[in-house]
């Protein structure tokens, strides 16, 4: 065997062992994407409820509070953001940085002190290394988080909006920044503000579900009665509010990881099979032209010992 042909077939093992990992990866994300999408799907009901619930008692009442009222000259936005722990999943955590990067970008434009809360090593780490504060990060649990992890992670965003205007701690706004899961095939980064509810968004539903009613005919609109007070009704949704967007966010982001593993391991997978083909056909050529050369050579050296023979019997 030739010194080339055996380059190739170097090269072809060690494409297949890597081409077996790839495979491993892909079928491991296929399968955590089914859990986690029921994840995803069994929060979103309660984490919906608990939103309107919010925006009825803001609706229904004129009471000043962190939740809903927005602050007249706001200096200072908390930004959360959610990337996962490890790579190897395409462009998810760089298109999830870059969204974060666009909103920052947008809030320092508008006069904000933006305070970076970062969730997932890869985030951490290209912070760290343009030497862009952090003010907490959290890891180890972005492919399999738990509500408490999500509690962990709201408690210093909950203490920071609730802090009084100017504190060294407090922020105006609450923003966060994640990855949505759309579908197998596409995910999407977001940029929402969490807090305060916007009271234009909530108008606008208000005035969606007037018209609604108006087309349905006639019926009693519901008073509400807020008891022992509207401001301690809101006290006691804001930490459960935030808990359960942040959860969501944690859940969303996790399947979106999954999906873009699963599809980066299936594109390198195929990667992989194209160059084993190639490579397979570059060492038959190889072997070939072997081949070749040492039929070459026998016929050579029979052609040389004949000639020899011929000469001698003369």
């Amino acid at each position: 065997m030739g010194a080339q042909t055996r380059v190739y077939k170097r090269r072809i093992k060690s494409v297949t062992a890597t081409k077996k990992i790839t495979r491993a990866m892909e079928m491991i994300a296929a399968s955590r994407i089914i859990k986690a999408q029921r994840r995803v799907a069994a929060s979103e009901p309660y984490a919906k409820e608990l939103t309107n619930a919010v925006r009825a008692v803001a609706t229904g009442s004129n009471v000043k509070h962190a939740l809903t009222t927005e602050v007249e000259r706001p200096t200072r936005a908390a930004v959360l953001l959610i990337v996962s722990d490890r790579g190897l999943a395409g462009g998810y955590n760089s298109n999830a940085i870059k969204a974060a990067d666009r909103l920052t970008n947008r809030l320092i434009g508008e006069g904000k002190e933006v305070v970076n809360y970062i969730v997932g090593t890869r985030g951490v780490t290209y912070y760290r290394f343009r030497e862009r504060a952090i003010k907490e990060s959290w890891s180890g649990f972005t492919d399999n988080p738990t509500y408490a992890d999500a509690k962990a992670v709201a408690a210093p965003l909950i203490e920071a909006i609730t802090a009084d205007t100017g504190a060294e701690n407090g922020v105006d706004e609450l923003h966060i920044v994640y990855t949505e899961f759309v579908s197998m095939m596409t995910q999407t980064p977001v940029g929402d503000r969490m807090l305060p509810l916007s009271l234009k968004s909530t108008a606008e539903e208000a005035a969606g579900v007037i018209e609604e009613n108006i087309k349905r005919g006639p019926e009693v609109r519901p008073l509400f009665d807020f008891e022992p007070s509207a401001e301690q009704v809101l006290d006691a949704l804001l930490p459960r509010y935030v808990e359960s967007r942040v959860y969501n966010a944690l859940l969303q982001a996790a399947a979106s990881k999954h999906a873009a593993t699963r599809r980066a391991m299936k594109s390198a997978t195929d990667n992989a099979e194209d160059l084993i083909k190639s490579l397979t056909r570059l060492a038959n050529a190889a072997r070939q032209a072997d081949i070749t050369q040492e039929i070459s050579e026998i016929v050579g050296g029979a052609s040389a010992l004949a000639d020899a023979s011929a000469g001698s019997d003369r």
